[in-house]
């Protein structure tokens, strides 16, 4: 099947947009490749101080006949999706060892969990901790001692994080392993029911936290698809996992197995061997776009519409929300999981997975299939099935077709014709809107304006019963630069309410929602943000708003709305407290959200 003309046409401006920063990008990192191995540059002082901590290693370490990776890892058991990664260096080592080469633990990244952080204070550092996490990658990588980089994390900032570290030390290769997902527990529809009746009073906490704690019951990535689990479908559709590695349950045989396998993989793929592939050349304008072909064709995270473009940059690539939004059009929505169905990640992977999904959108013209990855061949080996025979992986043709088709469906038969993200404009600004979850009657509401400049002046305005007719909720200053741009994802449950009770219901914000943002419309990342003067900080209640996910188009009706002077609120109070005070820094630099919220690219 000939490549799609929206996928080719969208390629091809990226590639000319990206021209000179690829290539000043790929000059530097191929200058780095063509000084050789890195470690035949360090004395035997520099030498000694990095294998002192190694004693088993000592010697293959100071021989160099073999490869030394470097191992990346967010462990901690502050979240589940991470804890798994606890037994991996353990794990590596003993792969790298088997194969006559060495792989060492480099640094830690930071890696905070926005379940726990939703509505507070420690919120607004989530979306900076990508850069911090980026910076601490490459701290743990300066030591210059590696051949290839293995980078364990999952969650929220910290793939994303990775990956612009990843690009940066971009002359070495890079392999993502992840934990996989933790097993089935609470339906995720049953929990936000739960989480409803606790918002208006019918349930008390013990049933909410009974509730609360059988849905996240284990080690392993929660299993609704947001931000993480979208960060998973990401790499093994830019190529950067092994096929079919994302959601394979933690500590099952399978798990581990491809964890070795992906050491091995690794170490074949380092400038010492025949098939060197660093990250650099995986990470180039055909990789990014396949990664929004797939954050489409799933009904994906928004905040990969942040991460992205901020990952490509650091890899010399420009994207642009007009990226987005072309190769949303052209793509159709295959996939139903929660909070876009009832389906959660483990059913999703049982009728078919990823694999499935790109064998099919390659059939159908809509991925570049010619593409480096970290695997063997091009992205068409990731249409392949990972089986373990005799204690190890092996490939065999994936699904071909859909287990359950109300959760996986071909290009030819949809859920909708097109993908789950769309672009907002209008003389309010741009944002993003995740149409997958959001009933078509709903994609359109024109109603007044509620402004509020934080979430919690919301839950106490519906405590009070304030909201009694159709509304607009507008939810201003809650962008990088106001206060580290939080999600507002505890803001779902009690939107929810009203819409359940026949309201007509939008939100409207300069802030982020989580990859589960609900069944609400949503209107998201808007830029110019409000602290900069932005249209929003130009609204008062009773302004007529539209918010149409049809037509592309947020704007507000009132005439002479935005001719009133911005309002400035005292914003003091985001300065200080739970860390924020060593983030002043980030707060005034950063970029908008139009092209990453970044400090650091």
């Amino acid at each position: 099947m000939p490549l799609n003309p929206t996928i080719a046409k969208v390629t091809d401006r990226i590639i000319a947009r990206s021209a000179d920063s690829r290539r000043q990008y790929l000059d530097r990192i191929n200058a780095a490749a063509d000084a050789g191995p890195v470690r035949a540059h360090l004395t035997c002082g520099n030498q000694a101080h990095a294998y002192a901590g190694v004693p088993d290693d000592q010697e293959a370490l100071a021989q160099g006949t073999g490869a030394n990776l470097g191992i990346v890892t967010s462990y901690n058991d502050m979240l589940s999706a991470h804890q798994p990664f606890e037994r991996f260096p353990q794990l590596i080592r003993d792969s790298a060892r088997a194969k006559g080469s060495t792989a060492q633990v480099a640094g830690g990244v930071p890696a905070m969990c926005d379940g726990v952080t939703q509505g507070q204070p420690g919120m607004e550092l989530s979306l900076f901790s990508r850069d911090v996490i980026a910076l601490s990658a490459g701290v743990a990588l300066s030591h210059n001692c590696f051949d290839a980089a293995l980078y364990l994390g999952v969650c929220d900032k910290i793939v994303p994080g990775l990956v612009m570290a990843a690009a940066t030390f971009g002359h070495i290769p890079a392999v993502f392993l992840p934990a996989g997902p933790m097993p089935s527990g609470l339906p995720n529809d049953e929990k936000a029911r739960v989480r409803q009746q606790f918002a208006t009073g019918e349930v008390g906490r013990d049933k909410l936290m009974e509730a609360e704690m059988a849905s996240y019951h284990s080690p392993g990535t929660c299993t609704f698809y947001g931000t993480a689990n979208s960060n998973q479908m990401l790499m093994e559709f830019m190529g950067l996992h092994l096929p079919g590695a994302s959601f394979v349950n933690p500590n099952t045989p399978l798990r581990d197995a491809l964890t070795v396998a992906g050491v091995e993989r690794a170490l074949e793929i380092t400038a010492l061997g025949n098939d060197y592939r660093p990250a650099g050349h995986v990470l180039d304008e055909k990789a990014f776009v396949n990664g929004i072909v797939g954050l489409m064709a799933t009904g994906g995270s928004t905040n990969l519409v942040l991460h992205m473009p901020a990952m490509a940059r650091a890899a010399g690539v420009l994207l642009e929300l007009e990226d987005f939004d072309e190769i949303s059009g052209a793509v159709p929505l295959m996939a139903k999981v929660y909070p876009n169905g009832l389906a959660d990640v483990n059913h999703f992977h049982a009728a078919g997975g990823l694999g499935y999904m790109i064998g099919e959108l390659i059939g159908a013209g809509l991925l570049h299939d010619d593409t480096l990855t970290i695997g063997e061949g091009g992205l068409t080996a990731y249409a392949k099935e990972p089986k373990l025979v005799d204690g190890r992986v092996t490939y065999s043709d994936g699904a071909r077709k859909s287990e359950n088709d109300k959760i996986l469906r071909p290009p030819s038969d949809p859920f909708q014709k097109t993908g789950g993200l769309k672009r907002l404009s209008g003389n309010l600004g741009t944002g993003m809107m995740k149409v997958s979850a959001v009933a078509p009657e709903r994609h359109v509401i024109e109603a007044k304006a509620r402004i509020f400049n934080d979430q919690e002046a919301v839950k106490t305005a519906f405590r009070a019963g304030e909201f009694t007719e159709d509304v607009v909720v507008i939810v201003r200053f809650q962008g990088p630069r106001a206060n580290g741009m939080p999600e507002l994802h505890s803001l779902t449950p009690t939107l929810s309410v009203l819409q359940d009770r026949g309201l007509k219901v939008a939100l409207l914000t300069d802030g982020r929602m989580s990859g589960a943002s609900g069944k609400v419309p949503a209107a998201i990342h808007v830029a110019p943000e409000a602290v900069d003067g932005g249209p929003l900080a130009r609204l008062q209640d009773g302004d007529l708003i539209r918010v149409d996910a049809v037509a592309g188009v947020i704007e507000v009706l009132t005439e002479g709305a935005l001719d009133r002077p911005a309002v400035t609120p005292d914003l003091s109070a985001n300065s200080h407290g739970i860390g924020r005070e060593l983030f002043e820094l980030f707060r005034q630099n950063a970029g908008p959200a139009t092209s990453g919220a970044a400090n650091i690219v």
